[in-house]
């Protein structure tokens, strides 16, 4: 790479964080300017649902201090990217100013759904996207006594959790039939389901939220049959949509995502897009968006190794994982939308789910049984000749697997 003009990459989630270090990693000395609207160094996001609301000591958030990112010659602007010229290699910024580009990186990552149920607007309606959002939801639950949890998918039931852990009265809104539908099994969807229960809250699947009443302030959730449920506090956890506005507005290919190729370019070669706001080719003809740290991670790595001149494959497993009152999920693999075949390991509290696809493992989801999740992305990322006949047999464990497929 030559010239004067550096990397520019427009977001500090993971994905943008990632880029950036690993392009040090590689060993590149290219300029690289790392623009993002939140003040103080880039921040993770996966505390925000968890540790911040469960305890009034606010967890480190910060990937980095500041002076590592000033040693490495990576220079941090608070700022917004309001328009990219594509023409001149441009990025308009929020404050009027522009950086010229070399190379143009978005990881601008999703933004919270919006409601239009009327009210709101109402004070006390609030979501957890960046760490303001968490602080204020830690601080209403400190005086809260009943909260309503809007959407019960990884967010919502991780606050849902962390509310009734502080004592709140907690009801959990679902419009779909079950809890985490789009993410987990039936099976995984009903053993949360019964702990949440078991630990007081509420969960109401199937129905939606008509209205929020109040003066100034939300006091009650009206739900589509007219019942209202009484609220001081509602937490929306209704999903997010990707920040794809400023790949859009200046004619790059915008699908569910910013559109990239298997080397993670737009539709414009010195543009890449990474992470949550990235859809990519799945392989089956499809497209894929993940919203996940490990996602932004993985292809920060590989997005990193191109711009640096090395070329490394986009193959890493997808794996998620949510905690939940003593639960701790993790999935390795994603789960196919077509009929699977499934074998459970025994446990209760601890245990393991296989899927199936054709007769080959596709994905693994596994209650707190870690040791199982690891071996699951070992398997799933070499060529695990494993049946369902195998896991069935009362004695098979999956580090076996393992060490049969390496041994």
């Amino acid at each position: 790479m030559t010239g004067a003009d550096p990397v520019v990459i427009v977001g500090g989630g993971h994905a943008g964080f990632h880029v950036a270090l690993f392009l040090r990693e590689e060993g590149s000395d290219v300029p690289i300017v790392l623009v993002d609207r939140l003040d103080g160094p880039p921040v993770q996001r996966p505390p925000l649902s968890k540790a911040m609301l469960l305890s009034d000591t606010e967890p480190r958030l910060e990937f980095r201090k500041p002076e590592f990112y000033a040693a490495r010659g990576i220079t941090l602007l608070r700022d917004t990217a309001a328009r990219i010229d594509r023409d001149r290699r441009v990025v308009r910024l929020g404050s009027g100013g522009s950086l010229g580009y070399r190379e143009l990186v978005l990881a601008t990552g999703c933004r919270a759904r919006e409601t239009t149920v009327p009210g709101a607007g109402l004070a006390g309606i609030r979501v957890l996207r960046v760490p303001d959002d968490a602080r204020a939801v830690r601080d209403a639950l400190a005086e809260a006594r009943d909260v309503v949890v809007v959407g019960g998918g990884f967010i919502g039931l991780e606050a849902a959790a962390a509310a009734r852990r502080r004592g709140c009265a907690v009801t959990v809104v679902e419009s779909l039939p079950r809890v985490m539908q789009r993410v987990v099994s039936a099976g995984i969807s009903g053993h949360f389901r019964a702990l949440h229960e078991a630990q007081g809250v509420r969960v109401l699947t199937g129905t939606t939220v008509r209205a929020f009443h109040g003066d100034t302030r939300v006091r009650q959730v009206e739900l589509a049959d007219g019942t209202r449920i009484p609220a001081d506090l509602v937490v929306l956890g209704i999903g997010v949509e990707p920040e794809a506005g400023l790949a859009r507005e200046c004619g790059l290919a915008v699908g569910d995502g910013v559109e990239v190729d298997a080397a993670l370019r737009t539709s414009d070669p010195l543009i890449s897009a990474v992470g949550d706001c990235a859809s990519f080719p799945a392989g089956d003809g499809r497209r894929r968006r993940l919203e996940s740290v490990q996602n932004a991670a993985d292809q920060a790595r590989v997005l990193a190794a191109r711009l640096a001149g090395r070329t490394v494959p986009f193959d890493a497993v997808p794996w998620f994982w949510t905690e939940q009152f003593s639960a701790k999920l993790q999935i390795a693999g994603l789960l196919p939308d077509r009929e699977t075949e499934t074998v459970r390991l025994a446990g209760e509290d601890a245990f393991s789910v296989l899927h199936f696809l054709r007769g080959r493992l596709a994905a693994v989801e596994s209650v707190n049984r870690p040791v199982d999740h690891v071996a699951a992305r070992r398997l799933l990322a070499g060529e695990a000749r494993l049946s369902p006949d195998d896991a069935r047999d009362p004695q098979f464990r999956l580090s076996d697997a393992v060490a049969a497929r390496t041994g």
